[in-house]
């Protein structure tokens, strides 16, 4: 008997709680998101230039959100480093946007890992704020209208779907 209400709480769960269990494992919907849009941004880059994500429009990007003292931002890196060299020279555009940390700390990391994409710094958390991030790392795949695709671990099939039969884009600016 007791195994028959085991089976019965278990179905009832899988009925009841794991949609909104496992909704809660994708992506974080940005809060001011319309239709799937992604909410516009600009924050500047380690050397002080301005990114604004609506100029990327025509070209999918990858948003990276993460922090220094994150173990699990770093050992993403590895992975995001081979996402970047598979995909960058298809037209990917890639940006890890550091939340609230100061300018000198997040130029050690990116400079010791020696990455390869953009680092934009989220000085106040406003951006962070504005997509939903409860965690990090947190990755919102974008695609070429700006639109929210899908992300965390969903990034690599999207991606090799989204770019399926590009030619690669000759110099890409790092």
């Amino acid at each position: 008997m007791a195994g028959l209400a085991t089976v019965a709480i278990a179905a009832a769960w899988i009925m009841v709680a794991a949609p909104g269990w496992l909704a809660d494992r994708r992506a974080p919907q940005p809060k001011e998101a319309q239709d799937n849009q992604a909410p516009d941004f600009v924050l500047k880059d380690l050397k002080g230039d301005p990114f604004r994500l609506s100029d990327q429009r025509g070209k999918p990007v990858l948003l990276i959100f993460g922090t220094t003292w994150c173990p699990s931002c770093r050992e993403e890196i590895p992975h995001l480093k081979d996402i970047y060299a598979r995909y960058a020279k298809k037209g990917l555009i890639m940006v890890n946007i550091d939340i609230q940390e100061s300018q000198d700390k997040v130029s050690r990391i990116a400079e010791k890992y020696d990455l390869p994409y953009r680092v934009l710094i989220d000085e106040n958390g406003d951006v962070a704020k504005t997509y939903g991030i409860r965690g990090v790392p947190t990755l919102i795949l974008l695609d070429e209208e700006g639109m929210i695709a899908g992300g965390q671990r969903f990034i690599d099939p999207l991606l090799a779907n989204m770019l399926k039969g590009k030619k690669p884009v000759v110099d890409l600016p790092i």
